[in-house]
């Protein structure tokens, strides 16, 4: 049994539903909601193999299917889920903790080409889980494919401890930026959009 995310432990009864209608009002007043899923359709060829970890309640796996590409969402909460299955239908959605993630746990066989871990999945995880998860999302990763993992730098995580983490679980860094629009990386951001591959 997995140990329970942050996302489970640090806030409150109600917290995913709130969400979940948070960004279907932001949808209806027409924000923009899917610059993450934008920057990885530019990255990957047409057709693509693509894993949202961390999915939440599915904005960027549903477009990335909407662009051809043959997505995979998951996320360890069962509301987020439902809603994604029920808001962005398309993609095949599975609830699972990203501590657990395998191919065979998605009946999947060919890894992945890209894997994007948006919204703060990298803070929210169990404390002491992050080697584990990255390690999991490598294995899962075709040998030429890439993880984009985006997560604001005051909350929890140090990004020092991050790209060590990333280091001992295979990973080297590719690029790093600012924003998910590529603004360029400096050094008291307090956003970090990391582009890994294999190391």
């Amino acid at each position: 049994m997995a140990e329970p995310t942050r996302w489970a432990t640090e806030t409150t009864d109600g917290h995913s539903q709130w969400y979940i209608e948070r960004f279907r009002s932001m949808a209806a007043d027409g924000a923009d909601l899917v610059g993450e899923a934008r920057l990885i359709d530019a990255m990957v060829p047409r057709a693509a193999r693509i894993l949202d970890a961390g999915c939440g309640p599915g904005r960027h796996a549903g477009y990335l299917h909407a662009c051809g590409h043959d997505v995979v969402g998951i996320d360890a909460d069962p509301e987020l889920i439902a809603a994604a299955r029920e808001d962005h239908a398309g993609p095949e959605y599975a609830v699972l903790d990203l501590v657990e993630l395998e191919l065979a746990a998605l009946g999947r066989e060919e890894p992945f080409d890209a894997v994007l871990m948006a919204g703060n999945v990298m803070v929210f995880l169990a404390p002491g889980t992050e080697v584990e998860v990255l390690r999991r999302v490598a294995a899962c990763l075709s040998a030429a494919g890439f993880v984009a993992v985006g997560f604001h730098t005051d909350r929890h995580l140090a990004l020092a401890d991050f790209d060590a983490y990333a280091e001992e679980a295979g990973l080297r860094l590719e690029h790093r930026f600012s924003t998910w629009e590529l603004g360029p990386w400096y050094d008291d951001a307090d956003f970090a959009v990391s582009i890994l591959r294999h190391a």
